[in-house]
């Protein structure tokens, strides 16, 4: 079991939550190229170690933030609203 640390309502089991994927992919312009949209869809990297993830609160307060994680231990560095800044950047916490 993991303990995710929600912004808002502190510290919850996994089960709570909704994982929304890569928080540093970024979205291509709506008249971008199919090429670029394609690479958005289907080519992304599968990181190990310290990640910046998305993670929607879905059986709480329905609220998204960023979380870091390293995703070989699932240790959690950080958590932040998504108006928030970044959770801490680098390669460890």
């Amino acid at each position: 079991m993991m303990l995710i640390p929600c912004p808002c309502c502190g510290p919850r089991n996994q089960t709570e939550f909704t994982y929304g994927g890569d928080a540093s992919v970024k979205r291509p312009a709506s008249d971008a190229p199919e090429a670029e949209w394609f690479a958005f869809v289907y080519l992304r990297d599968n990181p190990s170690g310290w990640h910046e993830e998305l993670w929607l609160h879905s059986a709480g307060c329905r609220s998204w933030f960023k979380l870091r994680r390293n995703t070989r231990t699932h240790e959690i560095a950080d958590s932040a609203a998504l108006h928030q800044a970044n959770p801490k950047q680098g390669a460890e916490p």
